[in-house]
């Protein structure tokens, strides 16, 4: 007798038991419900975001030391290295600068602060200022500096990818040098050590939920869905402008490795949707890596072009500079002309560097691009606060993006690619890896 198929609701609890994407899905909506109904009550929820955080900052630097320093060790070839870090920059200059152009357009196209006629004399700084606790972007020479650790133990503690990475590229160059020979036990190491940082990311992911669920409640109950309604020309362009060059992105991946972005989007579809819930990069920095070794990235590329880009690479935080710069001077009254939006861009281009870990980057970016200029008064920035919060899910989704693009562009590029294997991968596998428990996404050796 043929066995009957299960029933709907049986289905269902499995699909929740089984499925990240469908438990983060689940908490997104319930922590929207949560922070609509009881705002109070979600403000007090901020604990359960910010904890998932500290965890998965907490296993970061040793897993991007891991993976890079056995991707050069087991590449066998430090210049080649070297051409991969090249190359990334290049490609971070041209895709960064690209995103700033396309949101300098479409802010001019559109103008959404045309005929808001705000008062600059009614605009108060020290917002913004409690905003960004005071603090200031590094110049050019400090940013550069900061990058070269003080202190081997201090990079790790004070969660520096750039220091982590400066180190990493050492350590492998000292291995590769020394050789096996001389040290046979300390890449072995490493690689248990990696598996060891994998298998906690399988641990921690398992609170990704519960941490959607606390900062969509917190997000929506100090919010709301008004602030929706007030900022909903400045909210589609910049969704808008962000669709566009993800469409560009896109094209690119396409035509250098034939892959398919939107094959790639449903592979990392639990990573996405936790991006968008928790509005932090960071959070799946290491299953990202995962993911992308898995789908024929080589260690050493993987390693180097993702957290390299998240540094470098901003591209959903330059086009919301550039969008957010020409918003303010419209609403206030000024006219940019060309040449004053050219410098926008040189000076966003300088700016935009670095901005991640430091608390109100953007409005600090903006600041400085609006000093530079000497039209837009310093308070018209405060402008953007009550819409900022809303923005995050199109920049990390974007910057996400970008970032993997980036990896597989310049991993094409130097001949780091499987693209074969990134093509059953994507094609085939995609389905049934975004359905295994975390655990099991460990990659073997």
């Amino acid at each position: 007798m043929p066995l009957s198929p299960p029933s709907l609701s049986r289905r269902v609890a499995r699909t929740l038991r089984t499925s990240l994407f469908a438990q983060v899905a689940c908490a997104l909506v319930l922590g929207i419900v949560v922070g609509r109904l009881w705002p109070g009550f979600a403000s007090d929820l901020q604990p359960l975001g910010d904890g998932f955080t500290r965890l998965i900052k907490t296993i970061i630097s040793p897993l991007v030391f891991c993976v890079v320093v056995t991707g050069i060790a087991k590449a066998g070839d430090l210049k080649a290295f070297g051409r991969i870090g090249l190359k990334a920059l290049i490609w971070f200059e041209v895709a960064s600068t690209l995103a700033l152009v396309i949101g300098l357009v479409a802010a001019n196209v559109v103008q959404p602060g045309a005929g808001m006629h705000v008062d600059p004399a009614t605009l108060s700084a020290r917002a913004v200022d409690a905003k960004t606790g005071g603090g200031s972007l590094p110049t050019t020479t400090g940013f550069v500096l900061d990058a070269l650790p003080t202190s081997f133990i201090g990079a790790f503690a004070e969660n520096s990818l750039l220091q982590v990475l400066v180190l990493a590229c050492l350590v492998g160059a000292a291995l590769l040098h020394l050789g096996s020979t001389k040290v046979p036990q300390v890449l072995p190491a490493v690689e248990q050590a990696q598996e060891i940082i994998f298998a906690i990311v399988g641990f921690v992911m398992r609170l990704a939920p519960i941490a959607v669920f606390g900062a969509m409640a917190v997000l929506i109950g100090q919010y709301g869905l008004g602030v929706i309604e007030t900022y909903a020309q400045l909210i589609v362009l910049c969704y808008a402008a962000a669709a566009l060059f993800v469409a560009l992105l896109a094209l690119a991946l396409k035509a250098l490795t034939g892959l398919g972005l939107w094959r790639f989007v449903r592979y990392i579809r639990e990573e996405l949707l936790l991006a968008l819930g928790t509005a932090s990069t960071e959070s799946v920095l290491p299953r990202v890596m995962q993911k992308l070794r898995r789908a024929g990235a080589r260690d050493d590329a993987v390693g180097l072009v993702l957290p390299t880009g998240y540094s470098f690479n901003l591209d959903g935080a330059s086009l919301y500079l550039s969008i957010g710069t020409l918003f303010i001077a419209q609403a206030v009254g000024v006219d940019l002309s060309l040449g004053q939006q050219i410098t926008v861009v040189l000076v966003l281009m300088l700016t935009s560097k670095g901005m991640a870990g430091i608390p109100g980057s953007a409005f600090l970016a903006l600041s400085a691009t609006a000093s530079s200029l000497g039209a837009i008064p310093a308070g018209a920035v405060a402008l953007l606060l009550g819409v900022d919060r809303i923005m995050d899910s199109m920049r990390v989704v974007t910057n996400l993006l970008g970032n993997c693009v980036a990896v597989f562009a310049v991993s094409r590029w130097e001949g780091a690619l499987d693209v074969e294997r990134a093509k059953w991968v994507l094609g085939g596998e995609a389905a049934v890896v975004a359905e295994e428990p975390a655990e099991e996404l460990v990659p073997e050796g």
